[in-house]
């Protein structure tokens, strides 16, 4: 009995260890343990991955664990590309890759399967994995990679497709397919695998009927003349082995083949849509206008003819500076009044052959809100106000025996706290037909008494209804901006109220100037742009004698870029390919810029001195790189790391 009792204590000390250390052991273990973050692993294919003289044209590939595909259209591409689109699909552990298109002689086909392939249960990405066969007796093994960035802003631009052409006519853009493909990442990074030796032209398309040809306007594409003989050498990287997202563990020379070209910069852009025609029948939002809206404008302006009304001075035409979009105001309270009007419609539209022809449309123009209706809801409106004044008159309050009009409802652009370079504008509801400048007034408090100052007015030449309003604003001085009632009428008979706006304009120490001495261009026409964090432009100037500077800048954080304005319209012009024009050359300053009260800042920017790929700010970029697999990847340090415990990977044996 004594044995047995020892036996039990023995036992329980035992027992009460194992919990202990047990504790002691979940102490630095996450809840619910660590997160398997192998990815799938290959474990064979049918035919095999780099296999030479091959026939068949399905492909299957076998994976040691339940695998998933993830938006095969974007992510997965073939080379050289498939008229036809393959049939790709995952299924349990495998992958089934059927072409359609005939496979082509001794040719080195590639399927990038990018990122798309991740186990079932934890989505970690296999990674950048591309399967290779020939059709022949070898492998091309060449590589060509760079970046695609946008022209008019450098950013990445994602999912475009990047190819190659051997015939290096200007001709094979627009008549045969791309040679070989692949597609951009988050970062604007392509590399086309499985290149032949020999010389390529290299082409960007973001291809909008899957035919690998340049053949609308609306495809973003990116092109040069500059020609390519891809190679390849020995070469040493470092690859830096992280404890986690924040210490590295070790730094290890590895040796590896470097393919050149890699360092490739394609600038895309999107051509001017010059096929016109009418985007959408006339629109009738409000009664007293309709709007066309065309593909793209043209000087000769469209004839209306009206069918149940008289178009003789019937409309007053506000037309956008690009002439695409034409709103008619009707003149007559009697048209507004009309629910639908009637007219034979006759434009300029692009043919089949690209020719400008005359189209003649017979539309009816509907108002989107009935004159019954609108009728209805001004009674209502009358009412609520009759109701309104029968209270206030039993409460003894004073008020009105008939409703006031309401007042044209002006929008006036000016700041009670203003800059001295603010633009002040006016922009009217509708148009004027009458502007009585002599009831406008300006005053400037000077020692405690206010002036008259004189201004300027007047309608801008680009829009109908906006007006600039153009004074002296001097530094750290009061204004009072003051408009008599009635000062504007509109066509319609409305007329403004009164209106009072007190200003004060800054004073000089409160804000920065900004000099930046230019080189690297021998262009002189460039125009320099001070952008805001969202990459905005707010004040833009040209250079002068290599020199763009800005004053009254406000504290903050800013950005720049540059282009060079080769036609001197002021405005950045984008690319034509038939034309062989590249888009205007846009630079970025590659910092961030402080401006700081008081302070004049001077700064030297070589507008070609760092490559346009690490031109852009990241702050600035919207195109981000792909983080996704990184945090996949590191979901167990980063843990680890949180709980102040050593995570060291395990590989999978």
């Amino acid at each position: 009995m004594k044995r047995k009792g020892n036996i039990l204590i023995i036992t329980f000390f035992h027992f009460i260890i194992a919990t202990i250390i047990a504790g002691c052991a979940r102490m630095g273990q996450p809840d619910g343990g660590w997160y398997d973050d192998d990815p799938p692993r290959i474990l064979g294919s049918t035919p095999e991955d780099q296999a030479t003289n091959v026939t068949t044209k399905k492909i299957t590939i076998q994976f040691d664990e339940y695998i998933k595909l993830a938006d095969v259209t974007q992510k997965v591409i073939v080379s050289p590309p498939q008229l036809e689109m393959p049939e790709i699909k995952g299924a349990g552990k495998k992958i089934v890759v059927e072409l359609k298109d005939t496979l082509k002689p001794n040719t080195t086909y590639t399927i990038d399967f990018s990122d798309a392939i991740s186990d079932n249960n934890e989505g970690n990405p296999l990674g950048n994995y591309t399967f290779t066969f020939s059709t022949g007796e070898q492998i091309d093994t060449c590589e060509v990679a760079g970046n695609v960035l946008d022209a008019s802003n450098l950013e990445p631009v994602k999912g475009i497709l990047v190819g190659l052409y051997d015939d290096l006519s200007d001709s094979a853009f627009k008549t045969k397919p791309l040679l070989r493909v692949a597609r951009t990442d988050g970062r604007g990074r392509f590399v086309i695998k499985g290149v032949a030796p020999g010389e390529y032209r290299v082409y960007a398309l973001q291809d909008a009927d899957g035919d690998y040809i340049f053949n609308q306007k609306s495809e973003m594409i990116a092109f040069s003349h500059q020609t390519y003989q891809p190679s390849s050498k020995p070469d040493i990287r470092q690859d830096t082995i992280w404890k986690d997202t924040l210490h590295i563990d070790n730094i290890i020379r590895v040796p590896y083949t470097h393919f050149y070209p890699d360092d490739i910069v394609l600038l895309a852009f999107q051509e001017i849509q010059t096929d016109r025609y009418l985007i959408k029948q006339p629109e009738r939002t409000n009664a007293d206008r309709f709007t066309l809206y065309f593909s793209y404008g043209n000087p000769q302006l469209p004839q209306i003819r009206g069918l149940n009304f008289d178009e003789k001075d019937a409309f007053i035409l506000e037309a956008n500076e690009k002439k695409d979009t034409l709103t008619y105001w009707l003149r007559d309270t009697m048209l507004v009044n009309r629910d639908t009007l009637e007219m034979e419609l006759s434009y300029l539209m692009t043919d089949s052959a690209g020719v400008l022809v005359t189209q003649v449309d017979t539309v009816d123009v509907l108002a989107k809100t009935s004159y019954e209706k609108r009728q209805k809801e001004r009674k209502k409106v009358i009412e609520e106000w009759t109701k309104k004044q029968e209270k206030q008159k039993k409460r003894g309050e004073e008020y009105d025996s008939i409703m006031p009009p309401v007042p044209l409802a002006v929008q006036y652009i000016v700041k009670a706290s203003m800059d001295p370079d603010f633009r002040v504008n006016f922009v009217m509801p509708s148009p004027l037909a009458k502007c009585d400048t002599s009831a406008i007034h300006l005053y400037t408090k000077i020692d405690s008494l206010w002036y008259r100052t004189p201004f300027e007015f007047y309608r801008q030449e680009s829009s109908l209804r906006t007006y600039d309003f153009v004074a002296e604003w001097r530094p750290d001085t009061e204004y009072s901006l003051e408009i008599d009632s009635a000062a504007f009428v509109d066509i319609y008979g409305v007329a403004s109220a009164a209106y009072k706006q007190g200003i004060k304009v800054k004073a000089l120490d409160e804000y920065a100037t900004l000099l930046f001495q230019l080189s690297g261009v021998s262009d002189t026409t460039v125009i320099v742009e001070l952008l805001d964090k969202g990459d905005r432009p707010i004040k833009r100037v040209r250079a002068t004698n290599a020199q763009a500077e800005f004053f009254y800048i406000n504290p903050a954080i800013y950005y720049a870029r540059a282009f060079v304005d080769r036609n001197g319209n002021g405005v950045w012009d984008t690319g034509d390919y038939d034309k062989d024009l590249q888009a205007e050359e846009m630079y970025y300053y590659p910092q961030k810029i402080e401006c700081k009260a008081k302070f004049d800042v001077t700064l030297s920017w070589n507008l070609t001195s760092t490559p346009r790929t690490r031109q852009k700010p990241t702050e600035i970029t919207k195109q981000k790189p792909d983080k996704e697999q990184a945090k996949l990847r590191n979901r167990n340090a980063d843990r680890a790391r949180e709980l102040g415990i050593e995570y060291v990977k395990k590989v999978k044996e």
